[in-house]
């Protein structure tokens, strides 16, 4: 379902000349503070399972295309003042020095090693990174997290039943066509707008706990009137 915004966003840029920036929100001030930076005087692009040059990709896909094509697709989508981010298994460490955008970021992916790319990327993360209130970065899906979109990858038949929590985005790279997907285009598209923030969930829940105390105290209080109101009924 969410994957459609992803497409939709892929064929709306390739009707421009492939140069040609969509205009986003730089500055995306609800990312949380320490990844904020990310967004400063560039826009963020996203996408996972590169596998540059991995042997396999092909049993993976059999239409997957060549690492130069890759690079040549990234280089026309991020700018050099962009951030862009690989939600893991990048492949040949060759490559990465080809993309040109600012700021590298990984998420470490089942075929990374830290060491491989240590010093090709600005920042290294392992495991699931939560960069804003309702956004969830990860190599694979993550469930039972209605409060949050989840963008990930590794799934590369697009076929991972999403029914447990959690909305979507799969950007494995043969999934999302090898084009890095703009984080600002998903926001202002409405991505979010269906996600209720964990915190009204809280207090929501913590409503419904006091609404059905005090309904509790209130019976409590009125027990006798209600036993005497049903023995009437009874009689009558």
């Amino acid at each position: 379902m969410t994957n459609s915004i992803v497409m939709s966003i892929i064929v709306r840029k390739k009707t421009y000349n492939r140069y040609h920036r969509i205009g986003d929100d730089y500055l995306i001030t609800t990312l949380y503070e320490p990844f904020r930076h990310w967004s400063e005087g560039g826009s963020i692009f996203i996408i996972s399972d590169t596998h540059f040059a991995d042997s396999d990709c092909r049993l993976m896909d059999p239409e997957w295309i060549t690492p130069e094509e890759q690079i040549e697709i990234i280089n026309s989508t991020v700018a050099k003042s962009d951030t862009f981010v690989c939600l893991g298994d990048v492949g040949d460490p060759t490559y990465v020095p080809m993309i040109k955008a600012r700021k590298k970021i990984l998420l470490l992916g089942n075929h990374d090693s830290r060491s491989a790319y240590k010093d090709l990327f600005s920042e290294i993360y392992t495991g699931p990174l939560f960069i804003a209130d309702k956004i969830l970065l990860s190599h694979e899906p993550v469930y039972g997290l209605p409060w949050c979109l989840n963008i990930h990858g590794h799934d590369h038949n697009n076929m991972e039943a999403y029914k447990d929590g959690c909305k979507h985005i799969n950007l494995a790279a043969n999934v999302c066509g090898y084009t890095p997907v703009s984080l600002g285009r998903l926001i202002k598209d409405g991505v979010l707008a269906d996600i209720e923030s964990i915190h009204r969930m809280t207090i929501d829940r913590a409503t419904e706990k006091k609404t059905i105390k005090i309904a509790g105290k209130i019976m409590e209080e009125n027990r006798e009137a209600y036993e005497m109101l049903a023995d009437t009924e009874k009689n009558d």
